[in-house]
Formats: structure tokens, sequence, C-alpha cells
């Protein structure tokens, strides 16, 4: 018995690298992330046209490699070129441009396009602009004379006579018709911010386009950082040039003051800022939020204190000079900044979400802040606002009252007197989002659950009904049929202090109940991320198919804190104690799920990046009873080193409870390591500092802790720059697993009944 466990193990042990030619059923770490076998199909970036009756997208051309950009009706499903990647070839080139995105102007007579992108922290917000002219076909550069890859957020204008872009930290105007440029800042520089956003902002607040025409086009709104007080954190680039040399960060740590931060206005023909009068110290509050009313008679702004618990909705005149504060939102612990904030009656009302009836929910209220009116009642959180019908009196909306993993549309009438309406088939259990046309008669839905790749169709609201398909993933359905033999199962499981956790479970394809299986769970719990979503995926799923065949259970659960839309309490109970409650909570969970009797108490394992990576070592630190092996990708060693704006958001400000910070950092118990530890890290994350991991290995090494550790050069937070990077980090992550927790069932002593 034992030489043919040897040989189940050896056998799994090396699975992962057999040829997925030998066996169509087979997972290898080859196929999943060096193959496009598993890859969805893709849709758009489609734009609605004429309120919905028509929309524009991308479709592979007769060039190789080249896209044309074509129109469809949406109701009879004509089709036309509108721009053939012919079209898109400068003069003097041969290929066409590559489209990273695209704009229409207001009246659809010209596109701009998006191209040669580069990256800024997380996403490639600058590169060149081209605009076309659809009549003449005349292609020209944005900002012909200004340095390659360096625009950023061009828009058109209201009338569509002119550009606004921001390039090098200014904000400039270019006339289509003369091609003339206007400057309207000068001042700008790597310190003083123009137009656009420093680390923190867009990394905390997703803050990256930093100004707004007013509707009437006459003026320009925009954001001004003051960073000069900012330390710069400096990490070392030591493998693209014979001398290492600095790359330097502007990373306002916990306690650190952050950015300053104002708001002004400029006309769009040049001539003076004018800034707005916010109240308070501009370095102790954030303004993360701005909008121009529809009348470009006032310009709105949310203001943050530091601690992130009352949020100032300011109203500033641009004909009285003045500025009001028309609403305020307060809460205990935090509030997340109102991205769901639209205009409608005219402009006389705006949208607002709140949890503070202890769900979040949406309000309407007036301009002047007057009256404020509950639209969504009920225990269910609203997640996300989508389409506000203002002519049939309907706001569309994502939520999930009965099931927190999921998500579905439903409306509601907008004076709140009218039942909640689901809009996604009750037969299609699982996530649902959707694109909707101005006036809310059409949508493009996507559709996809833990077992099925998406499915993206055009459809007719608010019936839901399918117009055509549009990406159908059949080829993906068909494959992943053959490797994934048993279907992923969500479960809820009742800690020991009566806290009921979602989670969701992988069983190996020969799965025998009658034998005990190692688990790896796989964790994050952190308040900007769910991991039991019942929704696909993608290669990270695939994966842990791979795992699964190797004989593993793989398990998630979302332990309290994390955004599942289960009411305020859930979501806000951890505040002042990220790293305790939630490691708590998931060991909890994991005890009881110790008493499955096919669980090997013996075989548990913890994986998990980013937040995921800091409580899979707050789980071997401080439970090392229960897991004997962790894998550590990118973690906060000590919260302290994170960033202001996040971890002050729901710890609190340092000096007034520095105990709490300390209690919830993985370095306070790193000496109880027991088990097997993988540290994982790049020497170039911008965001979880490599510092983080070397606070650990200090720590691990004053304790004479053994442990293992990979680090990947001038790699950053996603770990995936660089020929093969995210393909050898799975093949490492794999091998140490299997090093180190042996994979299959293993006969029980006492057969289940």
């Amino acid at each position: 018995m034992k030489i043919q466990q040897t040989l189940l193990a050896l056998f799994l042990l090396i699975s992962p690298f057999i040829n997925a030619q030998d066996d169509p059923s087979a997972l290898s770490i080859d196929r999943i992330f060096n193959s496009r076998e598993f890859s969805s199909e893709r849709f758009g970036p489609a734009r609605w046209v004429e309120d919905g009756k028509g929309y524009t997208t991308l479709e592979a051309s007769q060039l190789e490699g080249s896209f044309d950009l074509v129109r469809y009706e949406t109701n009879s499903g004509d089709r036309t070129i509108l721009v053939s990647s012919k079209d898109l070839i400068p003069d003097g080139e041969e290929q066409p441009l590559k489209i990273s995105n695209y704009i229409w102007s207001n009246d659809r007579n010209m596109l701009m396009i998006f191209t040669n992108t580069k990256r800024v922290w997380r996403r490639n917000t600058r590169g060149d602009y081209w605009i076309l002219h659809l009549e003449t076909k005349e292609l020209r550069k944005v900002g012909a004379d200004f340095p390659e890859s360096s625009l950023m957020f061009a828009k058109f204008s209201p009338d569509d006579s002119r550009i606004g872009f921001v390039s090098k930290h200014n904000i400039y105007v270019e006339d289509i018709a003369t091609k003339s440029t206007t400057t309207l800042t000068t001042d700008g520089t790597d310190k003083l911010i123009n137009g656009t956003f420093d680390w923190a902002y867009e990394e905390e607040f997703q803050c990256r386009d930093g100004f707004r025409w007013s509707p009437d086009g006459n003026s320009i709104s925009y954001w001004q950082v003051d960073a000069s007080d900012i330390r710069i954190f400096n990490m070392i680039n030591n493998t693209d040039s014979i001398y290492p040399f600095n790359v330097p960060v502007q990373y306002p740590k916990v306690g650190e003051d952050p950015s300053s931060c104002k708001i002004g206005i400029v006309s769009a023909s040049g001539g003076e800022t004018t800034w707005l009068p916010v109240p308070g110290d501009s370095k102790q509050n954030y303004l993360p939020r701005m909008m121009w009313s529809p009348d470009s008679k006032s310009v709105m702004i949310q203001q943050l204190n530091r601690k992130q618990n009352t949020n100032k909705l300011w109203s500033y005149g641009t004909d009285t000079k003045s500025i009001t504060n028309v609403f305020t939102d307060k809460d205990a612990a935090w509030l997340d900044v109102v991205n769901d904030w639209i205009w409608f009656d005219d402009g006389k009302e705006f949208s607002w979400l709140s949890d503070k009836d202890g769900w979040k929910h949406f309000y309407r209220i007036t301009s002047d802040g007057s009256s404020e009116k509950l639209v969504t009642k009920g225990d269910f959180d609203v997640v996300r606002i989508l389409e506000i019908d203002d002519k049939n009196g309907y706001v569309y909306f994502i939520a999930s009252p009965d099931d927190p993993t999921q998500r579905y549309l439903y409306r509601t009438t907008l004076n709140g007197s009218g039942k909640l309406e689901r809009i996604s088939p009750e037969d299609q259990i699982g996530s649902h989002g959707y694109q909707i046309a101005p006036g809310g008669k059409y949508a493009f839905h996507t559709y996809s659950n833990i077992n099925t790749p998406p499915t993206i169709n055009l459809v007719s609201l608010p019936k839901n009904k399918v117009i055509r398909p549009l990406a159908s993933n059949t080829k993906l359905k068909e494959t992943l049929a053959k490797v994934a033999k048993n279907e992923i199962e969500f479960f809820r499981v009742k800690t020991e202090d009566d806290v009921e956790m979602d989670g969701w479970i992988i069983r190996p394809p020969d799965f025998d109940e009658n034998k005990k299986y190692p688990v790896l769970f796989y964790v994050y719990g952190e308040p900007a991320g769910q991991t039991a979503r019942n929704s696909w995926g993608g290669s990270t799923q695939m994966w842990f198919y791979m795992l699964a065949q190797q004989g593993y259970i793989l398990i998630t659960m979302d332990n309290r804190g994390t955004p599942s839309p289960r009411g305020r309490e859930w979501r806000k109970s951890i505040y002042r104690k990220i790293g305790v409650i939630s490691s708590h909570d998931q060991a909890m969970a994991t005890k009881e799920i110790l008493k499955w009797p096919f669980i090997d108490s013996e075989r548990i394992s913890v994986w998990g990046w980013s937040g995921g990576g800091s409580m899979t070592l707050n789980l071997l630190f401080r439970y090392p009873e229960i897991y004997q092996t962790g894998m550590s990708v990118a973690p906060v060693g000590n919260q302290l080193l994170y960033d202001n704006i996040y971890q002050e958001r729901y710890m609190g400000l340092p000096w007034e409870n520095m105990e709490d910070y300390v209690e919830g950092s993985p370095v306070t118990y790193a000496k109880n390591l027991k088990g097997n530890l993988l540290l994982v890290h790049g020497t170039g994350d911008d965001n979880v500092h490599y510092q983080n991991s070397e606070i650990i290995i200090n720590e691990l090494i004053s304790q004479n802790i053994q442990f293992d550790l990979m680090s990947y050069p001038n790699r950053s937070h996603g770990i995936r720059e660089g020929k093969n990077t995210s393909r050898h980090l799975r093949t490492l992550l794999t091998r140490y697993l299997n090093d180190h927790v042996e994979p299959g069932g293993k006969e029980l002593t006492i057969p289940m009944k």
C-alpha cells in the first residue's frame, strides 16, 4: 500500500508538466499560462450611440493584428464599417494605429484614437492621441509638438471645437480647426501636479483623470495636487543597467501628512485660475470627487476628512463665487467615496449611496441639500447604480438581497414607492454585469457563474430579452467540461463566535468521501475584495482546477470586513482591527471545516496575494496549530509601512491607537511560525514595498526560523513584467505546495457511514 501511495504521489507531482496533448482533460501550468486556450472571448470596447439606437465596437480587420470600427443597428443588426483599419494608417507609415481606446466626438463626426500607451503606476494612462475626420478621412496627431506618449485624458469640448489634455503635469487646449494650442497651466512639475494625481490618490481613490470641461465648454475645472512635502520612497533597479539606479515614488506612509489638494477653474481660452475656497486644512482633508452641475453654474465637491469618516459635499457657485455645504454624511468607522453620484431631474437632484441606516441604499438629494429621500428600502445593499431613467422614473442598480456571493440587476421607481423588481433572469444564478444605454431600453449583458464562463448578449430592458448574442464562449465551455469534472460548490460555515461565512470548495475529480484530503485555502480578507463570488475566475480558477486534479481540495471564505453586500455591520465591524478579526474569522471557520471527515487536518495550507499575503502570514503566525504551510505573495508585513489613505481609513490615525497597528501587523507574531513559509515579492513593487517582506525576513532571522524566499527583480505588485514571469510564479507556487503538502486522498481509519 505504501508503494502504491508513493507512486500516486509521484504521478501527481509531475502531472502539471505533462503535455496537455497527451490527455485533453489534464491541466498544466504551460497549458493555462502559456496558451490562449482558456481565454474568454472579447467584445468591445463598445459605445452606445443615439441613445441606444445603435452601438459601435472594434472587430478584427483584414489587416492582420488590426481592427475596424463598426456600427450595428441595435434592433436590425445591420452592420456598417465606419472606420477601416486602413483609415488609421498615418502618412509615411505602413501599419495602422493600434487602438487602446477610442472616443467619439459628441456629433460623431470625429473619432479620437488612444494609442502607443505607457503605464503610469497601475494603468496605461499616457500615450498618443489621433483624430480622424470621418468625412474627409484626415488623420492627424493631437499635440504633435509634445513628446511621444506624453498626453493624458484627452477629451472633446462639448461643442467639439477643441480638445483638452494633460502633458507633463500641465493642462492644454488644442483648437481642432487651427491646430493652435492654448496653455492653461504652467507651474506643473513632478511635485506640483495639475490635471492628474499623485500615487496615493490614484491608488486609493482611483483618481486619474484630473480635469473636467464645463457643460457649456467655457471653462475647465481641475485638481492641483501639491506633493512637495511627500517623502520619497526609493526603489532600487539593479538589472536594467550596469550600475543600479533609484526609482523614486512619492509615497505617504501611515502617519505622514497627505498631499495638499485644491480645485481650480480656468477659462478654456486661458487666463488666471480661480481657486475654490473649500474650508479646512488642505493637508488634513481629501478632495476625491468633483463634478459640474448641468447648467455650468456650480461645481460640486466631495471632501473627506483625514479619518475618512465624514464626507462633506460642497457646492461652489461660479457666479456668486461662494461655497456652501449642501450635505454631510458621517460614520463611526469610515465612509467610502461615492462614485454613484449622478445628476437627474434636469439637475435639480443627484443620487447618493449611504449605509447610514445599516444597509447601503440609494438616496435622492436636491441640489441645494434641502431635501433628502430614501429610494431603495429593505435589508439589502445596493452594490452599484447603473442607470437613472429619469423619463420613465426608474433607477437600475446591482444588488443581491438573498445571496451575497451573487450579483443581479434590479430596478425600482425613483419616487421610492415601487417594489424591488429583478431584471436579471431568474434561471441564471450567478453574477450579472450590464452596460446600459441612455434611457434604459437596451444593454450589453454579461452573465457568468463560477462554473460557467461569461456569455455576452445584447438585450432589451426591462424584460432582459436577448436581441442577439455577442460572445458565447462555446469553445471554452466545451474545453472546461473536459477538465472540470466536479462543479465548484458554495457553502456557509458558522464559527464558534456565531459568525456565518460564505465560501466555495473545489474537490478533486476522483473525490472519495471515504478518504482524507489536503486543503489549500485561498485567502484575501481585506475591505478591498471578496473572494467567495459566484462569477468566473479566469486563469487563477483554472490553476485551482489543476491543483484539484493533483488531489488537493481548494477552499476560499470571506471573513467579516470583506465588501460582501451583507450590511454595514458586516463590513465595518473590523474597524481598527484589520488583521485581527479577519484572521480570527478565517481560523475559526477553518476549525469547523477540519471537522469534516474528508479533511486531513495534518495537511492544511494557505496562500494569498497582497492583503491575502498578509492574511497568509497572520494565519501561519497566529494559528500555527492549524496551518502547516503557507505561500505569501507581496504581503504587508507591518501596517505602518503601507500608505496613509488606505490604512488610516480602516485603522484610524496611528497616534490615537498605535496599539491596534502593532496588534494587526503580521511581523508582531512572526516568532510563532512553526510550519513552512514561502515568501514571494517583487523588488519593484511601488504599492506594497519589498521593504515589507524584508521586515518579515529580519524578524524570522532574529528568531532563527527557517523559511523560503523568492524575489522577482523589478517586478511590480502584479509580478507580471518580463518574459515568463506569470508562468514562473505559478510553477513556483505549485512546486512548493507539492514539496510540502502531499497531494491525494488517504484512506480513513473508519469509513463514513
